[in-house]
């Protein structure tokens, strides 16, 4: 009895009947090939580590029969009786073989082979998907599987996977992986066209029971910037919902579900603050390599704070830098590691990242921060006039400057709210420095410049004063001389008018003075208040809003809206990578009520508030980069230019590399883009792309839908505007805007993010300390020291390279797609930046670029491909484009 399998009685008799009947026939004997597969994996990992006790509790599992099974899907015959969806014919299951008795890696970024044996029916074809469900205990990192010598097919079948599989009993669906094939949806072989619709449905939760989602949810929705403030604490840690709303507009985010705040239903509840768990999709979370290497800058930036702090506590004037040698103090010393072939010898053998970014071979010292490139050569050039200038074109936030084109500079603020805020800088402040010119005939030189950061504060301004920041609007003139330098003529500081806003802005103009007296110490703070300036907007909107937060929508959309197997999704993944991951951090510690945004730049409490308020004139078509640079008047279109467009400051550092890569971007794009979508009528018919433009703009960007700007998504032209804008600001944009913080903000005292008293006035004591002591006034006037130490190690963090960095011009994956022709123009694309690797270096050598390296001489090197790095080694390197906004 026990020998025969069970059987239903009704079903044997069925049978029996059917066949004496004649009803029913005996189905064919069918012979089936056997396929060898070979699956690629990663097992569970803590950090570096691979989960030692969920691996043998896999074991386990595998001894009681309960493995990992993999079923091959037709790409050619339906299943005709599969509830008429036409899915394609399944296989029969094969399981990984050798799970058991196979030795794998303590190393957790170390990958398993195991083999597999379909047992396959040639008539169903050549399968275009496959199912895979773990029955494990634990979760594993599916990177691909490939089968061998598939009759009837040229070459192996590729499936790239890289997901994460958890358990089965974790999901409701099946997990399904396509081959590595592109399609447009009219073009899926029909026993596919539900799988692909399947998958989307479960990225977009249409199944899901709601509530706070978990790690093993494969979820992409939207929700608001709800989840910053604490109010629970008091209303000094209450913040506003950002988005959703025409007072605070927003970017989306992607959705947590955590319940509401019980102090506030409008605001999210948070995690306990140094939670790392904070829910994105499991798929978008850093790899064990990048999370090993985050957490090891972390623990090595803190213990670089605690040092000085500790040692603070014995200063005479604590949480203060009494000389700039207090400052120097923060980078001499240290603990001296070994050097040399030594310390490269003690970190091959070292095998977790985490502990390798402890013992740098690089020169970096022990429980010292690493000497900013500003300071390496020269340690007060960054305080010449010419640097104050030269970094608005090659430093970190060159995207503000502007050419001036009416005189004086005007407010666009409603002057019935505000008053008059037009600048009070005159003809006379500017033409006693200009080599003879006059204003009139600078401005028809193009010679003028400003860098205007008056209106974006002066509306927070009256609020951000009443905390310890004191500070002003700013707006800075400056000349372009025939040596290709800038030269700054004037500083206006601007405060809002002590009986009301209506009455206008109280102004002053400050210039250059040669003299070392107070007028020189006077000149030197008024560009110190420039700074703290454009050190607030460069973080909260050139780099967080204009690159973190507007790319985020597009992410979503992505994933929701359009199959892993269409050609736009294949096109943008890379350029996607760790965002929503980082930018969940950046919520969790970072932006947060409270967080180290707020304790560090000068916007404080109003940081993400002011940030909406200039997020309300974004424009997606204006962060093309061209079109930016006509826009702020420094490029001038002209058809006797290679690409149309001439600057009309030639030695521009941002502008000449990367438009260069601008050009080659979209040259890529524009090949890759009319291969699959060789006529517009292909645009206006593909369904997914119309159904995620659609979203990303009511949905993603939902606060400006109405907008008029947005391209209409029915051409190739449009195609490829859009794709190149997404591509740049992910990729270049971001790499010029982040990477060049540790290397000139490093040291504070350049890019100071906080001032602490207003400039002093004559008869004071401040402007007795500031004749008899300019140094320390000065240092007592911008970021006192426990700030300057956090703000450090904050941007040290963000300014490294992962060990696992993909750059511009890579790709993780090589098969990515089967099509030849846009492999080929992928490769094309990833010469041409080889090539403006060569052309940077060569500029950075000519000598008579003065802004390419500068009084300070740091060579600009920001939008510095790295295409042809692929030694994963990381760190402050101060060069190399990452395909995305990963840190």
């Amino acid at each position: 009895m026990g020998i025969f399998p069970p059987c239903d009685l009704s079903e044997m008799m069925e049978k029996l009947l059917g066949t004496v009947c004649g009803k029913i026939k005996d189905e064919p004997i069918v012979e089936l090939k056997k396929i060898k597969g070979t699956v690629v994996l990663m097992k569970k990992n803590v950090l570096d580590v691979t989960d030692f006790g969920s691996s043998i509790l896999d074991r386990f599992h595998e001894l009681f029969g309960k493995g990992v099974s993999l079923q091959l899907v037709s790409s050619v015959n339906g299943d005709p009786v599969a509830a008429n969806e036409n899915k394609g014919k399944l296989g029969k299951e094969a399981f990984l073989e050798n799970w058991i008795s196979k030795i794998t890696s303590l190393n957790a970024k170390d990958e398993a082979s195991f083999d597999v044996v379909f047992n396959w029916d040639e008539s169903h074809g050549i399968p275009g998907a496959f199912i895979i469900r773990n029955h494990h205990h634990s979760q594993f990192y599916l990177k691909s599987l490939t089968l061998e010598d598939f009759p009837s097919h040229e070459g192996p079948i590729h499936f790239d996977c890289n997901s994460w599989v958890y358990p089965t009993h974790r999901y409701k669906y099946e997990r399904v992986f396509f081959t590595n094939k592109t399609y447009l949806f009219d073009d899926t072989p029909e026993p596919l066209r539900f799988y692909r619709n399947q998958e989307l449905k479960n990225l977009r939760g249409e199944e899901s029971s709601g509530g706070m989602l978990k790690e093993w949810d494969r979820v992409y929705d939207y929700a608001y910037y709800n989840d910053l403030g604490s109010p629970e604490k008091g209303k000094d840690y209450a913040r506003p919902s950002l988005g959703g709303n025409s007072d605070y507009p927003y970017p989306r985010r992607a959705k947590t579900g955590r319940k509401p705040n019980k102090k506030d239903p409008n605001s999210e509840t948070r995690l306990f603050l140094l939670s790392l768990s904070i829910y994105v999709p499991r798929d978008e979370k850093f790899n064990q390599v990048k999370f090993s290497d985050f957490i090891g800058y972390a623990i090595k930036s803190i213990g670089q704070v605690f040092v000085p702090e500790i040692k603070a506590v014995f200063d005479k004037t604590i949480n203060e830098f009494d000389t700039f040698q207090d400052v120097l103090n923060l980078y001499e010393g240290g603990v001296r590691l070994p050097e040399g072939q030594t310390l490269d010898k003690i970190r091959a053998h070292v095998p977790w990242e985490l502990l390798k970014e402890l013992i740098r071979s690089d020169g970096e010292r022990f429980l010292k921060f690493p000497t900013p490139d500003v300071i390496k050569e020269d340690k007060t050039a960054w305080r010449t006039d010419e640097e104050f200038g030269r970094e608005m074109l090659a430093g970190v936030n060159p995207v503000i400057i502007r050419r001036l084109q009416e005189f004086p500079p005007t407010s666009k603020l409603d002057p019935q709210q505000y008053g008059d805020q037009d600048s009070t800088i005159r003809r006379e402040h500017l033409e006693k420095n200009m080599n003879g010119l006059s204003v009139d005939e600078a401005m028809e030189k193009n010679k003028l410049f400003i860098l205007d950061h008056h209106d974006a504060l002066m509306t927070y301004l009256r609020r951000i004063n009443t905390t310890t920041t004191k500070t002003y609007a700013s707006r800075t003139i400056l000349l372009l001389q025939e040596n290709g330098t800038l030269k700054p003529l004037a500083i206006e500081l601007s405060l809002p008018h002590e009986q009301g806003d209506e009455r206008g802005a109280v102004s002053r103009v400050f210039t250059p003075c040669d003299d070392e007296g107070v007028e020189n110490s006077i000149w030197q703070l008024a560009k110190a208040y420039v700074a703290v300036n454009d050190s607030g907007y460069h973080q909260l909107i050139s780099h967080w809003l204009n690159t973190h937060a507007v790319i985020e929508p597009f992410i979503i959309a992505t994933n929701r809206q359009l199959s892993i197997v269409h050609p736009i999704h294949k096109l943008l993944k890379p350029h996607f990578r760790d965002t929503i991951h980082i930018n969940a951090l950046a919520r969790q510690i970072l932006i947060n009520a409270g967080g180290v945004l707020e304790r560090t730049v000068f916007p404080g409490k109003y940081a993400m508030e002011m940030s909406s308020a200039v997020y309300k004139n974004w424009n997606f078509t204006e962060q093309a980069l061209p079109e930016d640079l006509i826009k702020r008047g420094i490029a001038i279109p002209d058809s006797s230019e290679p690409h149309g467009l001439k600057l009309v400051i030639e030695d521009y550092p941002f502008a000449v590399d990367g438009l260069e890569i601008w050009y080659a971007i979209e040259s890529w794009v524009k090949e890759y883009c009319c291969f699959y979508y060789p006529t517009d009528d292909v645009i206006k018919g593909d369904i997914e792309l119309k159904k995620w433009w659609k979203e990303v703009r009511d949905e993603g960007h939902g606060d400006l839908k109405d907008k008029q700007w947005w391209p209409k998504m029915e051409t190739q032209s449009e195609l490829i505007q859009t794709c190149t804008i997404i591509i740049w600001v992910a990729s270049a944009l971001h790499a010029a805007v982040n990477f060049g913080q540790y290397p000139y903000a490093g040291y504070l005292p350049n890019r100071p993010t906080v001032s602490r008293r207003f400039m002093p006035e004559a008869g004071s004591a401040e402007y007795a300390e500031l004749e008899a002591d300019p140094d320390l006034a000065f240092l007592k006037t911008i970021t006192a020291q426990f700030q300057t130490l956090l703000g450090v190690s904050l941007i040290e963090i963000l300014s490294r390279h992962s060990t696992d960095e993909v750059y511009l011009g890579q790709r993780d994956t090589v098969g990515w797609t089967t099509d030849d022709r846009p492999l080929a123009a992928f490769e094309r694309f990833s010469a041409a930046l080889v090539e403006i690797e060569t052309r940077i270096t060569e500029r950075n050598d000519d000598v008579a670029l003065r802004n390419r390296a500068g009084p300070v001489k740091v060579p600009y090197t920001l939008l510095y491909p790295s295409t042809s790095d692929t030694s994963r080694v990381g760190g402050l390197t101060g060069k190399g484009i990452p395909n995305s906004v990963s840190i």
